[in-house]
């Protein structure tokens, strides 16, 4: 089964001291962007189209095309905007990449800007990961220091400055037009398109933006070549991703594999569902993302495949919940943290996330009554499509696809609390081997005497 692994943007990420820039060059890093300066824009460019990839942050947009749109006899600007604000719930493949390997974004920077034109280049990483956001403002250094980043970089005659910008720390601004609004030093509300940010971006002027492990993606396409990457994933979707696992697995973490790949396979990887447990329902990327169920292990994850299913690839956070998760309590949690994270701006989404969880806090009590289902549903049909950006979406695809699956479920609790039919203690991932002391006394041996937490059925 490791034969499924595709190890390229994690190729590097069990090396000692991995992010530094003399063990990045030791495994050729920075070749590509060599190759890049020694062509014109316009094949760079046609490589990355030829390839195939697409937009690793959820929309799958063809990242070639994308870069495309911007146009070439504008005089204002152009900028590059890297998407680091990565804060999807179940979400967790950029930050360990800039961890281990933020080089590769810096070289990906680099090739990406000169492609378009660009000669200021901008990463907005969440405010929250500090140690993330000094991790690349060092490898931005040192990128300079070696003149990848400057002024007349490698000899080529090509200046790029790079910023890395901590980010407002809200959820909004993960939503690219949100981003771009904060980043100018606004509030993060999402702009009303068109004009998109390819014709009037950052400053009014031309912007391309792009996920983290999009623009990751460049220098291995570069030095490899486009029919390399073509000949992984699959015939609209190609070349290799990372998929993050969480939730009730044995060895929950990040798995690179082409596109196209089971969840099956990927739970064989991952060890397969905790120890005496089934697997209930599972988001293929996200909580945004409608939810699949135990029947749907051997779809395609692609962006086409997970379309015939009625739900997106989105950022490939697999969660997985096994027989003793509760739907409505699960859903509720969810929609809770959209209508927080929700900037106020359209009314549908600040009111109607606010009445969806009202609801939906009745039927984890056992308090709705008959038709509540339905007047949940017909609130997700006042929300959805009506709204700036795809936060209300979001938060309405979680909803209906709750019910979709398991509306009996929900039926239930015009009743039945939701912790009677699946007590919550019994899907916890830890569980304490001894019952904790409330002021555990302090002695030669800290552990003695205070709860050691254990993962439940076998979890490492």
């Amino acid at each position: 089964m490791t034969d499924v692994l595709t190890p390229v943007l994690s190729a590097n990420w069990g090396d000692e001291r991995a992010w530094k820039i003399a063990n990045y060059e030791r495994r050729g890093g920075y070749r590509a962007l060599r190759k890049a300066l020694a062509q014109p824009a316009a094949d760079v460019l046609g490589t990355v189209k030829d390839s195939g990839l697409r937009g690793r942050g959820g929309a799958g947009f063809p990242t070639g095309m994308k870069w495309s749109f911007v146009p070439k006899d504008n005089p204002n600007p152009k900028y590059l905007v890297v998407n680091a604000d990565e804060s999807e719930p179940g979400t967790c493949k950029d930050m360990p990449l800039l961890m281990a390997s933020p080089h590769t974004l810096v070289e990906g920077v680099i090739i990406s800007s000169y492609a378009i034109g660009c000669r200021y280049a901008f990463i907005y990483v969440r405010g929250e990961v500090l140690h993330v956001i000094r991790r690349l403002q060092q490898a931005v250094r040192e990128a300079y220091s070696a003149g990848y980043i400057g002024k007349n970089i490698l000899g080529s005659g090509y200046d790029l400055e790079v910023v890395v910008h901590a980010g407002a720390g809200a959820y909004i601004c993960g939503e690219e037009t949100a981003l771009l609004d904060s980043l100018e030093g606004r509030r993060g509300q999402p702009r009303l398109r068109p004009p998109f940010p390819a014709v009037a971006g950052l400053y009014a002027c031309p912007t391309v933006i792009n996920n983290v492990e999009s623009i990751s993606s460049v220098p291995a396409i570069i030095d490899h070549g486009a029919a390399w990457f073509q000949s992984m994933g699959t015939e609209k979707s190609k070349g290799f991703t990372i998929y993050s696992l969480s939730g009730h697995v044995v060895r929950p973490g990040q798995f690179e594999a082409p596109l196209g790949v089971t969840l099956r396979e990927l739970l064989e990887l991952a060890g397969g569902v905790r120890n005496g447990h089934r697997l209930k329902f599972w988001t293929p990327g996200g909580s945004s993302t409608p939810i699949l169920t135990g029947d749907d292990l051997d779809l395609p994850l692609d962006y086409e495949g997970m379309a015939g299913a009625g739900t997106m690839l989105g950022t490939k956070a697999l969660q997985i919940f096994d027989e003793t998760v509760s739907v409505v309590r699960t859903t509720l949690r969810w929609v809770e943290f959209y209508k927080h994270e929700s900037c106020g701006k359209c009314t549908p989404c600040r009111e109607g996330s606010w009445w969806l969880v009202q609801l939906l806090k009745k039927f984890e009590a056992g308090e709705a009554v008959e038709g509540d289902v339905d007047k949940l549903l017909d609130i997700c049909t006042s929300i959805g499509g009506r709204s700036f950006c795809a936060l209300a979406d979001g938060a309405v695809a979680c909803v209906t696809s709750a019910v979709k699956h398991f509306r009996e479920e929900f039926e239930q609790g015009y009743g039945t609390p939701a912790w009677e039919l699946f007590p919550y203690e019994k899907s916890a991932l830890f569980t304490p081997r001894t019952p904790p002391a409330e002021y555990p006394e302090r002695d030669s041996n800290p552990g003695d005497g205070a709860a050691e937490p254990v993962h439940e059925g076998g979890l490492a």
